[in-house]
């Protein structure tokens, strides 16, 4: 607790330096990284983040200094570059993106450890920490750095909110944006510009390795909880500046533990919850929908099952026997038997000595179920022009899915038919 108040306290001018450097990182890079996201191309983040590592070799032998916005002009100019090789071949090759990034990752990240391998052994004094590019050390960071922090994370959230309508078209149109006249090159070349500025920012942090995490792991996660891009800009942001600020909490409590890489687990812990149990596409989520899905095709199967063995003698309040069932429809007996049960239990069966019935809900739920396979058969041979004998399978899939309106305009485009392909009545 005492740990947890002197932190959050923020008295300490290191403490405020890291934390607030962290969370500029985290929640500028994660906005940025959405679109990459969206844009399919989440591998380009590590291409560009071992691309900057001989920008930032460079800058320093040119300059003599660690100065944190020389270095980052450095990283910056070949972070860049290395989108605009793998463009360039890409579009002048046979050679796929995710050959050319892999190629570009690696020729940059070699060229980058030469040079820092040469300048370790020039002797320079002013080379001390160069190699914290690497892996990154938050726990360093210092005013200066922080004042470049806060200028590009400002200079991102400002192209993201002035561009908002362009980049969203970008990402999920761009035949549209370039057919009403859109410069598409144009904003492919400013979200690969603010790709780079993302991941310039955090190298100093979380290093070379890491970053690509940072750039797309916020926004993954932040894309299991919602349709709508603000959402999804706005929770990206503060998952990033959370785990921003637990990563050095972290590495306040126990010194012994970096920052950057604490602040990359925890935001992957973010994710790994988020994949597993976000409401609407979780693992957990899809898990028990299937299971509801399966349960309510075997309750449609069996009052269909009850239905037509009423239509054999016209006689739908006769009971049937669970044997009788299982004669006509291959089901497991306990399965089957769980599903009579659960309908009975919501008013659709009654149970007499052992036998099951049709009440009226159950009656007219088998009818309804009956009508869309037959429907659907019919519009399959009218239609499709099938043989009568292919479209039971299909039927037996769709029956389960058509909604109340589909059924509606299937009746009205098939002139309210009152066979199916096999002279069966229609109900």
């Amino acid at each position: 607790m005492q740990d947890f108040l002197e932190f959050f306290s923020f008295t300490d001018a290191n403490i405020r330096y890291v934390t607030l450097g962290s969370v500029l990182l985290a929640a500028s890079s994660a906005v940025v990284g959405c679109f990459t996201l969206l844009r399919k191309r989440a591998l380009v983040g590590d291409a560009v983040a071992h691309a900057v590592l001989p920008g930032v070799c460079l800058a320093f032998i040119l300059s003599g200094t660690k100065n944190p916005f020389i270095l980052l002009i450095g990283a910056f100019v070949t972070g860049w570059l290395s989108l605009v090789v793998i463009d360039y071949i890409t579009s002048r090759s046979r050679i796929k993106e995710d050959t050319a990034i892999g190629l570009v990752l690696s020729v940059f990240f070699g060229i980058g450890i030469l040079l820092l391998t040469a300048i370790q052994q020039t002797g320079n004094a002013a080379q001390s920490g160069l190699d914290k590019f690497l892996f990154g050390s938050a726990a360093s960071l210092i005013g200066e750095d922080l004042i470049a922090f806060g200028v590009v994370a400002v200079l991102l959230l400002v192209a993201v909110v002035l561009f908002y309508k362009e980049l969203t078209l970008l990402c999920f149109d761009q035949a549209y944006a370039r057919t009403i006249g859109f410069p598409v090159r144009g904003l492919e070349l400013l979200l690969t510009t603010l790709t780079v500025f993302a991941v310039v920012v955090g190298i100093q942090a979380v290093g070379v390795v890491l970053m690509a995490a940072m750039l797309i792991t916020p926004a993954a996660a932040a894309r299991f909880w919602t349709e709508d891009l603000k959402v999804m800009l706005v929770l990206a942001a503060l998952i990033g500046a959370f785990s921003g600020i637990a990563g050095a909490f972290v590495s306040y409590t126990a010194p012994s533990m970096p920052t950057g890489p604490w602040i990359v687990l925890i935001v992957s812990m973010i994710a790994i919850l988020s994949f597993a149990l976000a409401p609407g596409r979780g693992w957990v989520a899809r898990i028990l929908r299937q299971r509801r899905n399966k349960t309510r095709i075997l309750e449609e199967n069996l009052l269909k099952l009850l239905y037509q063995l009423g239509e054999l003698r016209q006689d739908y309040g006769s009971a049937r026997s669970l044997d009788e069932l299982l004669e006509r429809r291959n089901i497991p007996k306990q399965e089957a038997l769980s599903g009579l049960q659960k309908l009975k239990r919501q008013g659709y069966l009654q149970k007499e000595n052992q036998r099951w019935l049709l009440t009226p809900e159950g009656e007219k739920r088998g009818r309804r179920v009956v009508r869309l396979h037959r429907l659907w058969e019919l519009y399959l041979t009218q239609y499709l022009h099938l043989a009568s004998d292919h479209v039971h399978e299909d039927a037996e899939t769709i029956e389960h899915i058509i909604t109340p309106e589909l059924e509606q305009r299937l009746i009205e485009e098939l002139n309210y038919p009152d066979l199916d392909p096999h002279s069966a009545r229609i109900p």
